[in-house]
C-alpha cells in the first residue's frame, strides 16, 4: 500500500497540479496541505482580504476555507481546510458537471460585481466537498479592468458549456474526454460534434459555432495583431446570465443499464435487509472514519452505515446511478458522502505534463486509505463481464484497502447465469468462477477473517484484511 501523502511533488517541492500558476503554489507540509503565495500576487491578495471578499465567499460555501499561516516578504503561506478526496472532471455525473458549472459563472458574476474576476475557469479548479461543488483554487481571482472582456469565457466554454452540450447530445460518456484533454475540449471539435440545428439556438450560435469560426480564421491569418476586445460590464453580466440560464434547464435523456439496479435486482425484501443488516454489524465494531463502496450504485448499502462513519465515497461505472445518489444526498443533506463515475475496469490514470498533474484514481484511493472497502455485487461484474481472474481484481483492492467486505454471487445465482449464458460457446472457460477458486484467487492478497451466507440468496459475504497491511 502506497504512504499517505504520495502526491508527487516537483523537485522545487511544488504539488504538481500547482506548478503552472505564477501567482503561487500548493505544497505538502508533513500530512498538511498549504498554499504559498509569490510576491507577484501580493496586491491581489491583500485587496481580495481586506475587502471581505474571501470572507463572503468561504461563508457561503463558494470557496474552500483557508488560514493565514505565515507571511514574509517574499511568500504568504495559507492553510486551505483539507478536502478528503479530490475528484475530477472526467469522474462526474450530468448533474455534478451541470452544479460545477454554475458554481463557477456565480463566483465570476460575484467577483464582476465586487470589482474583480476569475481569471481561471479550469473544471479542475472545482471539486465536492461536503455534498456540493467547491472552488479550490484561491489564487484565481484578479482585478476587474473596466471595458474588458471576461479573459476565462473561452476557458469556460472549453472546460463546462462545450462538454455539457455535448453531453445533451451524446450522453456523458464523452465527460472521459476531458481525462485527454486536460486545457479543455477544442472549439472547433465541440462544434463539429453538435447536429446542424444547434446552429438556429442563438445561445449555442453565438458561444460554440461562432466562436470555432473566429478561432479558424485568426489561425488561417498568422499575420493578424492581437487586440484587446473592449466589453462593457452591463454585456459582460449578459453573457454570464445567458449561459447560467442556459446551462441550468440542460437536461439528459440517456437511459443507462443500472440506472434503476434496484428496480430489477434479484433480491427478495427479506434478503435485502438482511443484508443491509450484516453489513451494519460487520462495520459497527470496527469504527471506521472513511469507508469506500466500490460499484455502489445509488449509495442504497453505503447509506446503512453513513450515521456511523465521517466520510464515505460511493462509486459506480453508471453516470445515471451516481446522478440519483448525488441527488439523494443533496435532498437528504448528506454532507459525509462524496458519488463519483469510475470504471473498476479501466481506472482513470494519471494525466496531464508527465502524467503528474492530475493523480491516477489508485494513487489517490491509496492516499484516501479508507479503512473499509466494499465490493458488494460487483465481483461477478468484474470477471465474467471483464474477464478479469480473481488474483488481479484481489491486486486492485489491496492496493488501497485496510479492510475488504466483499459479496460473492455463486454460480446458481440469478445475475451469474444470466451473465454465463452470454458467454456462449467460451461458457466452459469460466469453470473456474466457483466459491473455492475464488478463495483461491483473493488468498493470495488477503485473509479470509469472515464468511456469511447472505440470507435468503445464493450470495457469500466476505471480510478480509490485506497481507501486507
Amino acid at each position: 500500500m502506497k504512504p499517505k501523502n504520495s502526491t508527487p511533488t516537483t523537485s522545487a517541492g511544488k504539488h504538481e497540479a500547482s506548478f503552472r500558476d505564477p501567482s503561487g503554489y500548493m505544497f505538502h507540509d508533513g500530512d498538511t496541505l498549504r498554499r504559498a503565495i509569490n510576491p507577484i500576487y501580493f496586491p491581489q491578495y491583500n485587496k481580495l482580504k481586506e475587502s471581505g471578499f474571501f470572507n463572503t465567499l468561504m461563508k457561503q460555501g463558494l470557496l474552500i476555507p483557508h488560514t493565514e499561516t505565515s507571511v514574509t516578504d517574499d511568500k504568504i503561506v495559507i492553510t486551505p481546510e483539507p478536502i478528503p478526496f479530490i475528484t475530477n472532471p472526467y469522474e462526474w455525473s450530468f448533474q455534478q458537471y451541470k452544479h460545477a458549472a454554475l458554481h463557477t459563472l456565480r463566483l465570476q458574476k460575484y467577483a464582476l460585481s465586487k470589482g474583480f474576476i476569475l481569471k481561471d475557469a479550469s473544471a479542475y479548479n472545482i471539486t465536492f466537498h461536503q455534498g456540493k461543488p467547491v472552488f479550490i483554487d484561491t489564487l484565481s481571482f484578479d482585478f476587474y479592468e473596466e471595458g474588458t472582456p471576461w479573459r476565462a469565457y473561452k476557458q469556460f466554454i472549453t472546460h463546462f458549456f462545450g462538454p455539457l452540450v455535448l453531453a445533451k447530445y451524446h450522453g456523458t460518456e464523452v465527460f472521459k474526454m476531458m481525462q485527454t484533454h486536460i486545457d479543455g475540449l477544442p472549439v472547433k471539435l465541440i462544434a463539429s460534434m453538435l447536429p446542424g440545428k444547434t446552429k438556429l439556438s442563438a445561445t449555442l450560435h453565438t458561444n460554440i459555432h461562432l466562436l470555432a469560426k473566429m478561432e479558424s480564421k485568426h489561425s488561417e491569418d498568422y499575420k493578424a495583431e492581437t487586440k484587446v476586445a473592449k466589453l462593457s460590464k452591463k454585456a459582460h453580466s449578459n453573457i454570464l446570465e445567458n449561459l447560467f440560464d442556459y446551462i441550468k434547464k440542460l437536461e439528459l435523456s440517456e437511459r443507462t443499464e443500472w440506472g434503476d439496479y434496484y428496480d430489477k435486482t434479484n433480491y427478495e425484501t427479506a434478503a435485502f435487509e438482511g443484508k443491509k443488516k450484516l453489513i451494519r454489524e460487520w462495520v459497527t465494531p470496527m469504527a471506521p472514519q472513511k469507508l469506500i463502496d466500490v460499484g455502489g450504485n445509488d449509495g442504497t448499502f453505503a447509506r446503512t452505515v453513513l450515521d456511523k462513519v465521517p466520510h464515505v465515497i460511493v462509486t459506480d461505472i453508471d453516470s445515471n446511478a451516481v446522478d440519483y445518489n448525488y441527488q439523494q444526498l443533496q435532498e437528504n443533506k448528506e454532507t459525509n458522502m462524496l458519488p463519483f463515475v469510475c470504471d473498476v475496469l479501466q481506472p482513470a490514470p494519471g494525466i496531464g505534463f508527465n502524467n503528474t498533474e492530475r493523480n491516477s484514481l489508485i494513487d489517490r484511493l491509496a492516499d484516501y486509505a479508507p479503512d473499509i472497502t466494499m465490493a458488494l455485487a460487483l465481483i461477478h461484474h468484474i470477471t465474467l463481464s471483464g474477464n478479469v481472474p480473481f488474483e488481479k481484481s484481489a491486486e486492485f483492492f489491496a492496493k488501497f484497502s485496510k479492510k475488504l467486505i466483499i459479496e460473492f454471487p455463486k454460480r446458481e445465482d440469478s445475475w451469474v447465469e444470466s451473465l454465463l449464458v452470454r458467454k456462449r460457446e467460451f461458457i466452459n472457460h469460466f469453470d473456474f468462477y466457483n466459491e473455492a477458486d475464488f478463495e483461491k484467487g483473493y488468498e493470495q492478497f488477503f485473509t479470509i477473517e469472515k464468511k456469511e451466507t447472505v440470507p435468503g440468496t445464493k450470495r457469500v459475504l466476505y471480510l478480509m484484511s490485506p497481507k501486507n497491511s
